[in-house]
């Protein structure tokens, strides 16, 4: 991924930035005569070739250089973040999914229930036995069904595609399993809340910090002088000896309040925002754990009063509607209506099973798993 490749070129950039200028070679004709043009006319004409190098102020080089692996090690830290945002959003979109294949298998149950409760509704009517309301009733109750089954098949296409970006078209595409995957329970909240301090996002931002910080260490190089170091040699022409000549450059911070002091302040400034937004990260995250964790608990709570309750009435609600319809003491819109309820509470407690294990899998991503 790019974050992998910019630190690669980062870490390059390291060894790259960490090396001395490259020195300047000089080629120059001094003191020729304009009239003849003759290089051995006056004593002071010279050819001369030298080297100059300059040397960084302070510890500049080897600042840049820890600065450049400071910011290797925020990509690294970037690509470890981009990774464990990739698992989380492939496990919420494949628990959405098998959410929503799951609900197109139970209201297609529940097409063909009420369609057998049409054809009963409608061998009644033909007898003369009831009226023409509940055929209708019934009809318009299937009706309904089917415009759910076309919405539910157009959230599966659409939770498809998002689940096609990260693991690709082909296997979107395939069957799931029909019933969740077991999940070990995370640990408390206090272990994982403990643990945000090692989150991927927090590195990136320690990363940023020691790169800030580094700044800081640079700033301080340039209240220091640079260095030039530099030879010539001089050929002259004649009989006349050659000149060899060295001199030194030195680079004066003296007026800083303009330029040292502007930068050295502004890295200070950049270290303190650094350190800001790594406080608002843990701030983040601990808001996203308590979250996730009360929904994971009460998730689960609700989920055993479904199993336990809910569930087994609304079953025992349809099969004594049904007797009673049968015993002629219930009209059929009552039998109509607890079959739906059922179906409704069935859905709801699938909807609480993947968004509990969606809610696991932010636990997982917040613990750095």
């Amino acid at each position: 991924m790019g974050a992998l490749a910019r630190a690669q070129a980062l870490s390059e950039k390291a060894v790259s930035d960490s090396q001395l200028p490259d020195p300047n070679l000089r080629l120059n004709m001094m003191n020729l005569p304009a009239d003849t043009f003759d290089f051995t006319q006056a004593p002071m004409t010279q050819a001369q070739i030298g080297l100059q190098q300059q040397f960084p102020p302070g510890r500049t080089l080897a600042i840049t250089r820890e600065r450049r692996l400071a910011e290797a090690g925020e990509q690294g830290a970037k690509a470890l973040l981009q990774t464990s945002t990739i698992r989380v959003d492939t496990r919420t979109n494949w628990y959405e999914l098998f959410y929503w294949l799951g609900a197109h298998r139970k209201v297609s149950e529940s097409h063909k229930a009420v369609k057998e409760l049409v054809g009963v509704a409608q061998s009644i009517f033909a007898t003369g036995r009831q009226d023409s309301q509940d055929v209708l009733r019934a009809e318009l109750e299937l009706s309904l069904l089917d415009d759910r089954l076309i919405q539910i098949s157009r959230r599966i296409e659409l939770v498809r595609a998002d689940l096609a970006r990260f693991i690709g078209p082909r296997a979107a595409a395939r069957p799931l399993v029909e019933a969740l995957p077991h999940l070990t329970p995370p640990p408390s909240k206090e272990v994982l809340r403990r643990g945000l301090a090692r989150h991927p996002s927090v590195i990136v931002e320690n990363a940023r910090i020691e790169t800030r910080e580094r700044d800081i260490d640079l700033a301080e190089q340039q209240y220091k002088p640079g260095v030039s170091v530099g030879v010539d040699y001089g050929l002259r022409g004649g009989d006349r000896s050659d000149f060899l000549s060295a001199k030194v450059g030195m680079s004066m911070p003296i007026f800083t309040n303009k330029r040292q002091d502007r930068d050295y302040a502004a890295a200070h400034d950049q270290r303190s925002a650094a350190l800001l937004d790594r406080d608002a990260r843990l701030l983040d995250l601990n808001t996203s754990l308590t979250r996730a964790y009360a929904d994971w608990r009460q998730l689960g709570e609700r989920i055993g009063l479904y199993e336990r309750v809910v569930l087994q009435r609304a079953a025992e609600t349809t099969d004594a509607s049904l007797t009673a319809y049968q015993a002629g003491v219930s009209d059929f819109a009552e039998l109509i209506r607890s079959r739906l309820a059922q179906l409704d509470n069935e859905l709801t407690l699938e909807r609480l099973k993947v968004d509990r294990a969606q809610a696991h899998a932010r636990l997982l991503f917040l613990a750095g798993k």
